[in-house]
């Protein structure tokens, strides 16, 4: 098993009011609905701290493999300027997870959205394919990102 991982970094400046646009990303319904492999998202609430959330994606081919994604994050709601996703450290047996923050600012009547997320995916693949399934993780990311930015722009009216 080899650990491979994908980074995406991002700025937008939304129309949007810092409300809605927390709204948007706080909502564990409409976030599958806006994001392409998104199946689901379980909430496990914390009565002690940070709710945890089960991200559940579709099949994806990654080269020789197929992954299906299944992973826990400790969401951390620093309202209303920042979310903070870490892999929960109890999930030894999940292959994948992210790391990283969304960070929202008001930008005049909008919002800048700065996001910056690490995804990584624990493969039975040879370490000598990483720069190939690295760059197939990157284009799935990157699709990902597009598809949810023009979903969430729609959803949001812009």
């Amino acid at each position: 098993m080899n650990r491979f991982r994908a980074r995406t970094t991002s700025t937008a400046r939304l129309r949007s009011s810092p409300e809605q646009v927390w709204g948007v990303l706080t909502d564990p319904e409409l976030l599958p609905v806006l994001t392409p492999y998104l199946q689901r998202i379980e909430v496990h609430p914390a009565s002690d701290g940070p709710d945890r959330w089960t991200w559940h994606l579709t099949h994806i081919p990654v080269m020789s493999a197929t992954v299906m994604p299944v992973f826990t994050e400790v969401m951390t709601f620093e309202k209303p300027t920042r979310i903070v996703f870490a892999h929960d450290p109890a999930k030894t047996e999940e292959r994948t997870g992210v790391e990283g923050s969304y960070v929202l600012a008001p930008d005049g009547t909008g919002t800048r959205v700065a996001i910056d997320l690490e995804i990584w995916c624990d493969l039975p693949l040879p370490r000598l394919s990483r720069i190939a399934v690295q760059t197939v993780m990157h284009g799935v990311v990157a699709a990902m990102g597009k598809r949810f930015a023009t979903n969430m722009v729609r959803h949001l009216g812009e």
